[in-house]
């Protein structure tokens, strides 16, 4: 049985707790929030020891998942990783460039099982996205659109409304489609942001932004927190053989588009691809076989210090109107 410590007990603690009850194999050996009354809360609801302080949850558990606001993550994966445990860390992977690199390199020192928790990896429809892209079913990409977002995101705190502990839009929402977008397309090269982030407007907040990546593809990227009509997120990827479009909002999510050869018809259809099983289950299902197999993960220190490293220079880019380079 592997035992498993849950630090922040929030929507996302929560997320995570519910996919481990699903794990046969995985006991959550107990939990820890700094608000008293939410691990209580938690307690009530999961029925599941709460330790009395993160050194006490190091002590009676093998794995570290950390779901606490983006701010506190190097707080608590540092004294996790050093510790010999095995970290699964929430996005965006830090705050800062500097948090992001001090937890690379404890990982990289201390040689620890980690893997940043980027989940739009394990949803099917971007999985599936993903594999067609790299096996040419569009041919060479040449632009790709992202959409994501909804309304701003209201907490007990409302750190999301705080910049300097959220980042915003840019760092806490689209931080999804940069990952996702590197790991398809490879390195960014340039970026260029517009966004209301530093207009100091009361939970609202917007952003596209545009990438240029070594390979000549070029990815906008939309990020809202102003759309009261329900959570959306879209997908449209071109190359010049065809087109590959998702939308969350329609029944058949996922559509491939290929140009006629010779007089055959063109616009095959990708059948919706269900998730079966939760992503969020997926994705820790698999950190945890890593740990009992000693597999490297799929995800690495290293993808999460590089996505919050886009982001930070998308919002460089918004607050100077410059062209950020790499």
């Amino acid at each position: 049985m592997v035992k498993v410590g849950i630090v922040g007990l929030g929507t996302m603690g929560r997320q995570h707790m519910d996919a481990y009850l699903q794990m046969p194999d995985v006991e959550v050996a107990g939990v820890y929030d700094h608000h008293p009354d939410r691990a209580e809360a938690f307690r009530q609801q999961y029925d599941v020891p709460v330790a009395s302080s993160f050194n006490a949850l190091l002590e009676c558990c093998e794995i570290i998942d950390i779901c606490t606001p983006t701010y506190r993550h190097a707080e608590y994966a540092l004294p996790a990783i050093e510790a010999g445990k095995a970290v699964v860390c929430e996005k965006p992977l830090a705050r800062t460039i500097e948090d992001c690199e001090r937890i690379a390199e404890a990982v990289h020192k201390h040689n620890t099982l980690f893997m940043p928790a980027h989940v739009l990896r394990f949803f099917p429809e971007f999985r599936m996205a993903h594999q067609l892209i790299r096996n040419g079913a569009i041919g060479t990409p040449a632009i790709i659109r992202t959409r994501r977002g909804g309304d701003f995101p209201i907490t007990k705190s409302d750190w999301y409304a705080d910049f300097e502990k959220s980042g915003g839009v840019i760092l806490d929402l689209i931080i999804h489609d940069f990952d996702w977008l590197r790991w398809t397309l490879g390195e960014v090269e340039r970026v260029y942001a517009k966004a209301l982030t530093f207009r100091k407007l009361n939970h609202l907040d917007y952003t596209l932004v545009t990438l240029r990546f070594q390979n000549g593809t070029i990815a906008h990227v939309e990020g809202t927190w102003c759309d009261p009509g329900g959570f959306r997120v879209t997908l449209e990827a071109c190359g010049d053989a065809g087109m590959l479009e998702y939308d969350s909002a329609q029944q058949v999510a996922l559509r491939l588009a290929t140009r006629a050869d010779e007089g055959s018809a063109g616009g095959v259809q990708v059948p919706e691809s269900p998730a079966v099983e939760n992503p969020y289950y997926l994705e820790l299902r698999h950190f945890v076989d890593c740990y009992k197999t000693g597999a490297t993960p799929e995800l690495t220190v290293t993808d999460g210090v590089e996505a919050v490293r886009i982001a930070l220079m998308a919002i460089e880019s918004a607050r100077t109107g410059r062209v950020v380079k790499r």
